[in-house]
C-alpha cells in the first residue's frame, strides 16, 4: 500500500489483493485530530496516490465535474500522468465535490476492503480541513452553515424575509448577490412562520387515530430544515404514523452538523453531534425510535458521526436506533402491515432516489413505500441533483450546480409524471427549478411522506 499513510488506517483491517472489490464497501474513521491528517506533504502524496489510481480506471468519469477536471488536467499535463501536476491544481477537483459519496458507494471498485484504500469524498474533506486551517474558504458559505442562528431569525421574519429573497424579487436579489455571493437566479428555500417544533406542540392531541397499539412509538428529530423551512414534511409524517398507531414524539435539538460537514468544520460537527445525541438518548432509553426526515441528517446519524467519533459508546448506540421516514413505514408494512385506506392518486410519480439516501445503503426506501399506494405509476431516478448544499447556490459554482443536475432534470421531465418526490429538499427544489415545460404540478418536490398522506386523504 505504497503511498497510504500508516497511522490513518486501523490496524485490524484485512485488505482484499484481487482486481476490483466484490465486498461490501468499509469506511475508516475521520481521524482529523491525528497529527498526519493535516500534514502537507502526507496530504500531497495522498492526493497523488489517489489521483494516479482514478486517472488508471476513470470510471467514474460521468458522476460529477471532479473526474473530468482531474482527467482533463492529466490529459493536457507535459508527461499525462500525475506527477506532472502542480499541487496548487488540486483545488479545481476539490472544488467541484459536492460529497455525494455516489463514487464511493456506486461506482469505485477500490474502495476498503480493497488493497487500494480509497475514499475519495473523505479525501477531498481532508483537503478542505487542511485549506480551512489556512483560511482558503469563503466566509459567506461558513456563516450559511450556522442553520440555527440564522434560521430562528428567518421564520421570526419569515413574510419580509420571504418576501425580500423571492427570485422574482430582482432588485433585491441582486443586492444579495452583490453582497453575500448567493446567485440571484437560486429559488432560495422560504422559512415557515413557525417551526415544526411549535406546531407539534399545538397540535399533536388533535391528530388522533383510533387504532390498535402496534406497541411502536418514536420520536421525529425534524431536523432543521423541516422545523424552519418545511413543515409540511413534519405534518404529513406526524400524520401518516399516527394513522398508523404509532406513539409519536418530537424533538429538535439542533442541527445534525451536515452544514458544517460541508464546510470542512469537523470540530463543529462533533459538537453538535454530543449535543444531539445526549437529547435523543434520552427517548432510546424509553424505548422510543428516532426517525429522520431528510436524508442528509439521516446519513449523518447513521454514518457521519460514527465515523468522526469512533470511540464514543453513545454515538454508536444512538446510531443503531435511527430509521429514515420512508425505512420506518415500509418497515411497518412488512412486519404489521399498513392500516388500511390508501386510495389512488391522482397521476404518476417520479422517485428522485437522492444521493445522501443512496448512501444509506438501505436500498430505495421511497420507491418500496410508495408502491403500497393503489395503482400507483411511478418512475425512479438515481442521479445526482448536484446541488451539494451552498454549491447549488453560491455564484461562484451555481453554473457547475446547473450542469451537473441538467441530465437528471432532463431525465426526470422525460418521465411526464405529474409529481416528483425526493427524500432531499433542496435536490428537489433545484431540480424542479431545472424543469421546464413539464406537467408537474407541485411547486416543489414532494417529500415521499407527503405522497402518503395525500393517498391516506389526511
Amino acid at each position: 500500500m505504497v503511498g497510504i499513510i500508516p497511522p490513518l488506517i486501523p490496524k485490524n483491517i484485512k485488505y482484499m489483493s484481487k482486481e476490483g472489490s466484490t465486498e461490501a464497501p468499509i469506511r475508516h474513521p475521520i481521524d482529523f485530530e491525528h497529527p498526519d491528517f493535516l500534514n502537507p506533504e502526507k496530504l500531497d502524496t495522498e492526493m497523488r496516490r489517489v489521483f494516479d489510481i482514478c486517472h488508471g480506471c476513470r470510471r467514474c468519469f460521468n458522476l460529477c465535474d471532479s473526474f473530468p477536471k482531474l482527467f482533463d488536467m492529466i490529459d493536457d499535463s507535459k508527461n499525462e500522468d500525475v506527477e506532472s501536476l502542480l499541487s496548487k491544481q488540486f483545488e479545481p477537483v476539490v472544488d467541484a465535490c459536492t460529497l455525494c459519496d455516489m463514487c464511493f458507494m456506486t461506482k469505485c471498485p477500490y474502495v476498503p476492503p480493497h488493497d487500494f484504500n480509497l475514499d475519495f469524498p473523505h479525501l477531498m474533506l481532508r483537503y478542505r480541513v487542511a485549506q480551512k486551517k489556512l483560511n482558503k474558504l469563503p466566509l459567506i458559505p461558513s456563516q450559511l452553515a450556522h442553520i440555527d442562528r440564522n434560521a430562528k431569525i428567518g421564520v421570526m421574519f419569515s413574510s419580509i424575509i420571504n418576501w425580500f429573497s423571492n427570485i422574482k424579487n430582482k432588485f433585491f436579489r441582486k443586492i444579495l448577490e452583490l453582497f453575500t455571493g448567493i446567485d440571484m437566479r437560486v429559488e432560495l428555500p422560504v422559512y415557515n412562520s413557525e417551526t415544526f417544533t411549535n406546531y407539534f406542540k399545538k397540535n399533536k392531541d388533535l391528530i388522533n387515530i383510533d387504532l390498535a397499539k402496534k406497541n411502536r412509538k418514536v420520536v421525529i428529530y425534524s431536523t432543521c430544515f423541516v422545523n424552519f423551512n418545511k413543515k409540511n414534511t413534519g405534518i404529513a409524517a406526524l400524520k401518516v404514523l399516527k394513522k398508523n398507531g404509532v406513539e409519536v414524539q418530537e424533538a429538535y435539538p439542533g442541527c445534525c452538523g451536515m452544514p458544517f460537514l460541508e464546510q470542512a468544520d469537523l470540530p463543529k460537527v462533533v459538537e453538535q453531534a454530543k449535543k444531539v445525541s445526549q437529547d435523543l438518548l434520552k427517548w432510546v432509553d424509553k424505548g422510543y425510535k428516532i426517525i429522520t426526515l431528510t436524508a442528509s441528517c439521516g446519513l449523518m446519524l447513521k454514518f457521519e458521526w460514527p465515523l468522526l467519533l469512533p470511540n464514543d459508546e453513545n454515538i454508536k448506540r444512538l446510531s443503531k436506533s435511527v430509521s429514515d421516514i420512508d425505512e420506518y413505514i415500509v418497515d411497518i408494512a412488512q412486519n404489521e402491515g399498513l392500516a388500511e385506506g390508501l386510495q389512488e392518486i391522482d397521476g404518476g410519480v417520479t422517485v428522485h432516489n437522492a444521493c445522501h439516501a443512496r448512501a444509506q445503503n438501505m436500498g430505495i426506501k421511497a420507491r418500496d413505500m410508495l408502491k403500497f399506494i393503489p395503482n400507483i405509476k411511478m418512475d425512479v431516478v438515481e442521479r445526482c441533483a448536484g446541488h451539494g448544499g451552498t454549491f447549488g447556490v453560491m455564484k461562484e459554482t451555481h453554473n457547475l450546480a446547473l450542469k451537473v443536475g441538467r441530465p437528471t432534470a432532463r431525465q426526470i421531465k422525460n418521465k411526464n409524471n405529474k409529481y416528483m418526490a425526493s427524500d432531499c429538499p433542496l435536490a428537489g427544489k433545484h431540480l424542479k427549478q431545472l424543469e421546464t415545460d413539464t406537467n408537474i404540478t407541485n411547486d416543489e418536490a414532494l417529500h415521499p411522506i407527503e405522497l402518503m398522506a395525500k393517498s391516506y386523504r389526511l
